[in-house]
């Protein structure tokens, strides 16, 4: 199984390395997915039903969304 590799910068981001984007036919501007599972993480190309989710729940996830919480947990 090949493997690729990229380093993460202080703001927890990371170049997805040219074989992930092909192998998920990733373009700029798509949004992935995360499955976390047993300690492993699986990053697929997210779907219409993924984001439609993320929608319906974007607004219930601002209990903790303030600048005392960005500080707080910023080391997370």
């Amino acid at each position: 199984m090949p493997v690729a590799t990229s380093r993460v910068t202080s703001k927890y981001q990371a170049t997805l390395p040219l074989p992930v984007r092909t192998a998920l036919g990733i373009r700029p501007g798509d949004t992935v997915a995360y499955e976390i599972e047993k300690g492993a993480v699986k990053l697929r190309r997210a779907t219409p039903l993924d984001l439609a989710y993320a929608r319906a729940v974007e607004s219930t996830l601002t209990e903790w969304d303030s600048p005392a919480d960005d500080r707080a947990y910023r080391d997370i």
